[in-house]
């Protein structure tokens, strides 16, 4: 059984092995010290096998990590399977699939995130009932009690911009995502409103992309860029599709999407004016 996707395993694998090296210990060694045998620290190091979050408590005690977030964040990687259901979104764990739950988690443990958005508000900023008007879009045939639960979901996310310390959340949307009634006009009126007083936070920093600006790269697509604390290369990159998401985590790829997001910020207007450019949409009008 695998808990966690592929790409969390890898880099916790990786993260684990120089986290042996810096002890000074031998895979051997190290199994020894937690009472495996040698061949369950390759695997956990290889990837070839998942890691439950208590194995990872043992081997970070074997190597002396005392660090409590980072700590957290590598147990984090191990998943949300076996921790005693101490993550909130474990009470929905029958009604999300793997991979909505796994984003969740790596969200809830990033210090940065980097969003496009060409067609939707960012989940982190939207309100309860734009969040129904598309989640409801997204899952037709639905019962209305899982729309609910779903958009509580939505909502309950948006607490990482509470946490202390905040991540950083920088967005581009494009001008479509503003026009688009999403819920109907007196819905989007209010998601607007919401859009401006959250880009008035200090840890967010949200652009728009005006159809003025022509082609640019983001008309590829959507994609989040997670950046971690501490651990550079635990980055990755979520690209979302109708029925699952794929995750990037090459260091080519690293480099081509952050590259893209910079370029789009640059074509887009400033925090500023953005700000003034939402003020000015008059949904309905």
């Amino acid at each position: 059984m695998h808990y966690g996707p592929a790409v969390r395993r890898r880099k916790l694998g990786a993260e684990l092995r120089t986290l042996r090296d810096g002890a000074g210990l031998t895979s051997g060694q190290a199994a020894r010290l937690v009472g495996w045998h040698q061949s369950k620290v390759s695997r956990i190091e290889t990837a070839t096998s998942g890691v439950k979050p208590e194995d990872v408590r043992l081997l970070l005690d074997a190597y002396r990590v005392d660090d409590p977030r980072r700590r957290e964040l590598l147990v984090a990687l191990a998943g949300d399977g076996d921790d005693g259901g101490s993550r909130w979104w474990n009470a929905y764990r029958g009604l999300l699939p793997p991979e909505y739950r796994d984003f969740i988690c790596l969200e809830a443990q990033a210090s940065q995130m980097r969003t496009l958005e060409t067609s939707v508000v960012p989940g982190l900023l939207q309100i309860r009932d734009y969040a129904r008007a598309v989640t409801r879009s997204a899952v037709q045939g639905v019962p209305e009690d899982q729309i609910d639960a779903l958009v509580d979901v939505r909502l309950a996310r948006q607490d990482v911009l509470r946490a202390d310390p905040p991540p950083e959340l920088s967005a581009v949307v494009d001008e479509a995502v503003l026009r688009r009634p999403v819920g109907g006009a007196p819905v989007m009126e209010r998601q607007l409103a919401h859009l401006v007083e959250s880009a008035r936070l200090p840890h967010v920093r949200l652009q728009v992309m005006p159809f003025a600006a022509g082609e640019h790269i983001g008309l590829t697509g959507p994609f989040v860029v997670f950046s971690f604390p501490d651990i550079a290369d635990l980055d990755v990159i979520v690209l979302d599709h109708l029925t699952h998401s794929l995750y990037l985590e090459r260091e080519e790829d690293l480099k081509a999407y952050v590259d893209a997001f910079t370029s789009l910020q640059s074509h887009a207007l400033s925090p500023e004016d953005s700000l003034d450019f939402i003020a000015g949409i008059r949904p309905g009008a």
